[in-house]
């Protein structure tokens, strides 16, 4: 072999260890350049995922009353108003006890206002029988005073005697009588009297069970899950159907939790919808970070003292609320996947102490059915008050 070959030879290997070493230095200085535009150009105040769901509230119809479901009003994707009847439950019985409290109602006012006439007739009473004894003490009076001349006997001095010991017994027992009339009205008017009361809130639970014999809807929104179906026997409890409010919804964005740092509520946030795409941006503000990571609330949280340990980075769900605006010009559904951006900046130490717990409130409807049912008790008090 000649000495070119050699040198050749040798050199070959060399030559091809520097290409590659030049092409490694090449990739890692490209690497750099890259990291440091990529840091110079992108917003570190921005918080980013797609692990975000609509969320929205889920009201459960149920009943108030046991009975037979005998008309159903609403099927799932129907939309209601607060207070549309949805359910009609048999009212057979509740319309009977109805009946039968109107009646007891009735006569307990007639009862009590027999209870102020006795009254009245004991004092009545108590009057005759004081003239009673005044008049016995006065012929007892009497005929002692002529005793000694011998115009009357012994014997009518000792009857005296006995009618004014009985007029006494009896003016004792009448009072008596009137203290124990007393103990059953005093303190109290006939609509205020415990046994006027007593069968008043009979008359009221029995008209609310007529009233609650048509179910209606606690909220407006749509009708989901139906479960009902006519001829079913219902309880208190059951679950018949949902109706789902369709605003206001917000957005439950699970963030890894090493990208919680700075998000704090009332900082803005932009969202897009997988329905909608990227053309359509939905703005909003933090409500909150949540009170726990997703798998500490799961039905099966992680047992993380068993030895089996393995560390997971942790997502923490961020409430984020939709503006109204956008929510009505492009509707939204429960459940519908999201991407959100969160914009971080300093945090206001005030949100916290100014944000006031948000309460769902369907109370009115209830409230119109225990206002009816007081109406109709005071109709019936009124109505026996005025009966000659």
């Amino acid at each position: 072999m000649t000495d070119t070959n050699t040198s050749q030879a040798t050199s070959s290997p060399l030559a091809v260890r520097r290409q590659r070493l030049t092409v490694v230095a090449g990739i890692v200085v490209l690497g750099a350049i890259a990291w440091g535009a990529w840091s110079l150009l992108s917003n570190d105040a921005q918080r980013y995922t797609d692990d975000a769901y609509i969320g929205g509230q889920v009201v459960q119809v149920t009943p108030q009353v046991t009975g037979t479901v005998t008309r159903v009003f609403a099927d799932d994707s129907d939309r209601v108003i607060a207070g549309t009847p949805l359910v009609e439950i048999d009212s057979t019985d509740a319309a009977i006890e109805l009946s039968t409290a109107e009646a007891q109602l009735a006569q307990a006012v007639r009862t009590v206002r027999g209870l102020y006439a006795s009254d009245t007739r004991y004092d009545a009473e108590m009057a005759v029988r004081q003239a009673d004894l005044d008049r016995a003490h006065a012929d007892l009076d009497a005929r002692k005073a002529i005793a000694g001349t011998g115009a009357v006997t012994g014997e009518e001095v000792r009857h005296a005697a006995d009618t004014l010991h009985a007029a006494e017994a009896a003016l004792k027992s009448a009072q008596a009588m009137r203290a124990q009339a007393l103990t059953q009205i005093a303190g109290a008017t006939v609509a205020t009297h415990p046994t006027v009361q007593a069968a008043a809130q009979r008359l009221r639970a029995a008209e609310l069970a007529m009233r609650r014999s048509i179910i209606v809807a606690p909220v407006s929104g749509m009708i989901a899950q139906r479960a009902v179906q006519l001829g079913r026997r219902v309880s208190p409890g059951d679950r018949l159907m949902a109706v789902v409010p369709l605003a206001p919804l917000w957005v439950d964005a699970n963030f890894k939790e090493v990208q919680l740092k700075g998000v704090c509520p009332r900082q803005p946030a932009t969202i897009t919808a997988d329905i909608y795409g990227k053309s359509v941006v939905y703005h909003g503000q933090v409500e909150d970070v949540e009170a726990g990571t997703g798998s500490s609330f799961a039905l099966l949280p992680a047992q993380n003292a068993t030895g089996n340990w393995i560390k997971v980075v942790q997502r923490v769900p961020v409430r984020i609320s939709i503006d109204s605006t956008d929510l009505a010009r492009n509707p939204l559904r429960i459940g519908m996947s999201a991407e959100v951006r969160i914009t971080t900046g300093q945090c206001d130490p005030k949100a916290d102490a100014e944000r006031k717990p948000q309460v769902d409130d369907a109370a009115s409807i209830y409230d119109a059915q225990a206002a009816d049912a007081d109406a109709r008790v005071k109709e019936i008090i009124v109505a026996n008050l005025g009966v000659q």
